[in-house]
């Protein structure tokens, strides 16, 4: 696995090498073109999605019918494990869990999150830099990075079929450039109209809606004095946790294309300060006013950090 990163480093490398870098306004239309063919054209994508942990072989069907989205992305390796959406509900099937339903407005398991991102939402904090054209899938793709200007989260690298302008290949870079996350296609085809499958799904049987407890929306005694720019809040909540004495108080942000949470509670005897990377997921926690300080999501380490160091308090917990 380590050879495998490492080739898939070198190819990233020389990517850059081999074309001169630009920064403009196509490049941004691009992408907002390869969002909404993401979401309209009717297609089947093979792909490997490709992590720190190993590859998986997946296979991602999308149709519009009546004017709602439906998709089907299947775990092609191992047990069948199956994710369907539905107009705005997403269901979940997998060996040895009842199968449940979620809202959602899309399929996220093993799909990169900037195929369905807003671009002109990040256009203020990010630059979309176009680094020429190669193949992919024996298809000629544009190829762009999309670069935070602030330097304090991951970038991605995405490969855009000139033709369809549907994503080729998704890379996810740490701030020194590593692979973390390569999403890619081996083989696609788009059809004018849902296929006899796509058709069939939209008059299955759903499993029932999942009702997920919603947390009391009380006003917190603590707040976050640093956030790199462009996040903003997107929920709140206070809820117990099991094995927790005290409820946890959290707060979502999000900037569009990444997420993390921060969530404070008081401290125990067991309370202590971490580091912890998992891929894309940091987990930062430290302690101090008596309270346990832990960022959780997708930012690299020195970032949680200071947002967790950030926290000031306007009463003693």
């Amino acid at each position: 696995m380590k050879q495998l990163w490492c080739a898939v480093s070198l190819l990233t490398g020389s990517l850059f090498v081999s074309f001169n870098a630009s920064a403009d306004a196509s490049s941004e239309a691009l992408l907002q073109q390869m969002n909404l063919a993401s979401q309209s054209l009717n297609y089947e994508l093979s792909f490997v999605s490709i992590n720190k942990q190993g590859v998986e072989s997946l296979r991602y069907r999308h149709a519009r019918l009546d004017n709602k989205p439906l998709a089907q992305l299947l775990q092609l390796d191992g047990p069948r494990r199956e994710v369907v959406q539905r107009g705005s509900e997403i269901s979940y099937f997998e060996p040895g869990l009842e199968p449940f339903t979620l809202n959602g407005d899309f399929i996220v398991d093993s799909l990169p999150s900037l195929v369905y991102t807003d671009f002109r939402r990040l256009a203020p904090y990010y630059d979309f830099i176009s680094v020429g054209r190669t193949r992919i899938a024996d298809r000629l793709c544009e190829v762009i990075r999309v670069v935070a200007r602030d330097g304090t989260r991951y970038g991605y690298i995405a490969w855009v079929d000139s033709e369809t302008r549907l994503p080729m290949r998704v890379d996810l870079l740490d701030r020194d450039g590593e692979t973390l996350e390569q999403f890619r296609v081996v083989s696609f085809t788009v059809n004018d109209k849902p296929g006899t499958m796509m058709q069939n799904l939209a008059k299955a049987s759903l499993p029932p809606l999942l009702s997920v407890p919603s947390g009391d929306n009380a006003k917190f005694g603590w707040s976050a004095s640093w956030l790199p720019q462009g996040f903003t809040e997107i929920s709140s909540s206070r809820r117990p946790l099991p094995g927790i004495d005290s409820p946890v108080e959290s707060r979502l942000y999000s900037d569009g294309l990444f997420s993390f949470s921060i969530n404070v509670s008081r401290a125990s005897a067991n309370s202590s300060e971490q580091m912890l990377r998992t891929g894309r997921r940091t987990v930062s926690t430290e302690v101090r006013n008596n309270a346990e300080i832990t960022v959780v999501g997708e930012l690299p380490p020195p970032t949680a950090k200071r947002i967790a160091s950030s926290i000031t308090f306007r009463a003693s917990q």
